[in-house]
């Protein structure tokens, strides 16, 4: 096995993990998830403070 065999399956690879990545952020099952944290710049400190305890 030579060096550009390697190269190949490892780009292959990278391009699964690369593929699952993707299919991963998208799935509906994180879309609440990303929605909470995309508000949490807009969060008031009080707010925080109720929710800390």
């Amino acid at each position: 096995m030579d060096i550009n065999v390697f190269r190949g399956l490892l780009a292959v690879v990278c391009l699964l993990a690369f593929l699952g990545i993707v299919a991963w952020a998208w799935s509906r099952n994180q879309r609440e998830r990303f929605a909470e944290a995309a508000m949490l710049p807009f969060v008031e400190e009080d707010q925080e403070a109720k929710h800390h305890g």
